[in-house]
């Protein structure tokens, strides 16, 4: 034992709460589940859905890209199509509206994107609903 008086007043011991710790996680967990449907809700959206079938014809100055995209029935889209050369670096962007017919759900178009140098790929990096 310290003499007493020495070293200061000993403390306490503290009771543990385990279900404080409990709590504190589920409410952690619980905060990250509602973020998480949040930002799904905004910037999440299936329904416009691109995907590149493929892209031919690379040229000194453009590039094919064939694509298909997911709508509503009847909706439209406008997708951003852009074209990238072999270092990676963007050498072709546009916006793309495509229409539905009735009742149809994907949409394949195919688009002359203008380059401004040789495009190793092309690609549809995102589609929104049309205006």
């Amino acid at each position: 034992m310290f003499p007493p008086g020495r070293y200061g007043r000993r403390r306490a011991s503290r009771r543990r709460r385990p279900w404080l710790v409990a709590v504190l996680v589920a409410l952690a967990v619980l905060a990250g589940l509602v973020v998480t449907v949040r930002l799904y809700t905004l910037y999440g959206d299936p329904t416009y859905d691109p995907k590149v079938i493929t892209y031919t014809e690379a040229t000194e100055d453009g590039i094919l890209i064939d694509f298909a995209v997911r709508v509503p029935p009847g909706g439209a889209a406008t997708c951003l199509v852009r074209a990238r050369s072999r270092d990676g670096a963007e050498v072709g962007r546009d916006e793309v509206t495509v229409r539905a017919a009735a009742g149809e759900r994907q949409i394949r178009t195919t688009h002359r994107l203008p380059t401004e140098r040789q495009a190793f790929l092309g690609e549809v990096t995102r589609c929104r609903p049309a205006d």
